[in-house]
């Protein structure tokens, strides 16, 4: 197989992908990542956070809220930008609060304090991505 193409199988219930490219990756082949299949990672917050992407240029997570879940308020060292992939909820980011919902992206500057609020009656999914990867941690407010 040549550099740069895509070679798919189908076998009796799943697509077979292969790829590679001239990266930094090298040889690799792609990385799929199945949320659902990732264990919790422990949090302060107490709520289901899952490891989406882990590099050294960057940091993701999907966050799953059940009806009436926050986070605790806090400041991260990094830039932050979320993405909701399900349900609607609260962001809190500084001293504004909006309502949020599916499709929609968030921009979170570092050190400035911000929070989740799930406060319907659904579940609340969303994306975490932390670029650059922090190399400081988190401080809870």
């Amino acid at each position: 197989m040549e550099d740069g193409t895509l070679f798919s199988a189908r076998g009796s219930d799943s697509l077979v992908l292969n790829l590679r490219s001239r990266t930094e990756r090298g040889n690799e082949k792609l990385k799929i990542t199945r949320i659902s299949e990732q264990p919790l990672e422990k949090n302060p917050h107490g709520v289901d956070v899952r490891r989406a992407y882990n590099s050294k240029h960057a940091l993701s997570s999907v966050i799953t809220f059940q009806p009436g879940e926050e986070l605790i308020r806090h400041i991260t060292p990094v830039d932050v930008f979320f993405y909701v992939l399900e349900g609607e909820g609260v962001i809190e980011i500084g001293d504004e609060m909006k309502r949020v919902s599916k499709d929609t992206v968030i921009d979170s500057p570092k050190d400035i304090p911000h929070c989740w609020y799930n406060e319907s009656d659904d579940i609340l999914r969303v994306l975490v991505v932390k670029v650059p990867r922090p190399t400081g941690k988190t401080r809870l407010v």
